[in-house]
């Protein structure tokens, strides 16, 4: 049985632990919703040019573009993986790297090169100690991510998807639901579906069915030109909005752990006190016991 000192230093530790998660909880409440207004600032600028895209698509009727066009073979596939730089967020970061690792097992498998590109330390240890090949990394940027860094990994996806390097690109991150849940997601990036991105022909008004005008447009220079500038835009704006929005998602899953590790330490704190108070109890039982043990045999 441990003695009253070593119960002392251990609740002592369990509450300088304590101390410390209590403090990255609220570390990440007050960074939530920093990263939640940049998810909802970029949110209608991403729905905008999908809607665009889809409009000039549809449009412009069989327009042949090379992120457009689907490759028969997919022999070569990049995984973007978008996980956090630090741990102590949960199973934030294991989600998506497990989900990775298996799709690119199962690409294997069926006879095709998959490389990922890594955003985010925990990635880049990840996939390394996994002999997976890494294509591209970025650190020190999860929680605060950049217009450049979704530049790069759009260039790079686009020269590698028109080139006929890259047959399929996967993008691989968590989406912030809400504050305190994260919903891991599989979006592919190229080839561009236009057609899923088209905007319906018809919209619900106060029960009422009303038709959507539809008029001819006129595109400047062409639509082929139009739709060569969009179609880039569009793919950073899908890797950018991912990136903030897995920074949201980070923020709430460290702030949810964190707040498990806190109420986790107060259970052990409270258990070790209970205990602490039984040792100390018994320990003055015996003295006291000796005391009049020893007051007897004066006695005698």
């Amino acid at each position: 049985m441990p003695n009253l000192h070593d119960l002392e230093r251990r609740i002592n530790s369990v509450n300088s632990t304590k101390q410390i998660t209590r403090t990255m909880e609220m570390v990440a409440a007050a960074k939530i919703r920093k990263a939640t207004d940049r998810v909802d600032a970029a949110t209608p600028y991403a729905e905008s040019m999908s809607e665009m895209l889809g409009n000039v698509a549809e449009s412009a009727g069989n327009l042949e573009n090379a992120l457009l066009a689907t490759h028969d073979d997919e022999k070569n596939i990049l995984y973007i993986a978008v996980v956090s730089d630090r741990g102590l967020a949960g199973g934030f970061n294991s989600n998506v790297l497990r989900h990775v690792e298996r799709e690119v097992h199962a690409a294997r498998a069926r006879g095709a090169n998959a490389r990922v590109v890594a955003c985010g330390k925990k990635a880049i240890t990840y996939f390394d100690f996994r002999k997976i090949e890494l294509d591209l990394t970025f650190k020190d940027q999860s929680a605060d991510p950049t217009l450049d860094e979704a530049l790069q990994i759009s260039a790079r996806a686009i020269e590698g998807y028109t080139t006929g390097e890259y047959d399929r690109v996967v993008l691989v991150y968590n989406h912030a639901k809400n504050a305190a849940e994260q919903q891991l997601r599989e979006e592919v990036v190229l080839p561009i579906d236009a057609e899923a991105l088209a905007t319906p022909a018809r919209v619900q008004d106060e029960g009422a069915e009303k038709a959507v005008l539809q008029g001819d447009s006129i595109f400047e220079p062409d639509a082929e030109s139009v739709l060569d500038s969009l179609l880039p835009a569009y793919v950073k704006t899908m890797i950018y909005h991912a990136l903030v929005d897995s920074a949201a998602a980070e923020q709430g899953a460290r702030r949810t752990a964190m707040k498990s590790a806190t109420d986790n330490a107060n259970e052990m704190v409270e258990t070790l006190q209970r205990f602490y108070n039984r040792v100390r109890q018994g320990a003055i039982t015996t003295e006291i016991n000796e005391i009049v043990g020893g007051a007897a045999a004066l006695e005698e």
